[in-house]
């Protein structure tokens, strides 16, 4: 069994374009627009080390709606890396926001959360400093 979360996003070009910065994201494929065609891709793949997510644009009639369309995320993504510090700098410099600032935790992990340029919710993780 494979699990490969998939974020709705209003731009998935821009979307995949912050995860390969901010992340280091692989961009792994990308659909052509199904249903109306307005030039969004229909889903763009990244892989991440071992993990898989998915970029697809939203589409109100399909019910995919973006954080943004519902006022916000209902989903924290958590990403577990040896160096937090340095993903937050990058999600940062490419335009997320910190929400809760990575320091080190009373239950032994160094970790904080930032909010992507999309709405999405992301808990960065790692060992303490």
């Amino acid at each position: 069994m494979n699990l490969s979360p998939r974020l709705i996003v209003p731009d998935p070009d821009r979307a995949s374009a912050f995860y390969q910065a901010a992340l280091g994201a692989e961009r792994v494929f990308s659909a052509p627009p199904v249903g109306a065609d307005d030039g969004r891709p229909s889903v763009i793949e990244h892989r991440v080390g071992e993990a898989t997510f998915r970029v697809s644009p939203s589409v109100e009639a399909w019910g995919w709606r973006s954080p943004d369309d519902l006022g916000g995320s209902a989903v924290l993504i958590e990403m577990e890396a040896d160096d937090p510090d340095a993903v937050g700098e990058r999600m940062v410099a490419h335009g997320a926001e910190v929400t809760v600032p990575i320091e080190n935790r009373p239950y032994g992990k160094r970790s904080g959360r930032t909010r992507d340029p999309f709405g999405h919710l992301w808990i960065i993780t790692g060992p303490l400093r």
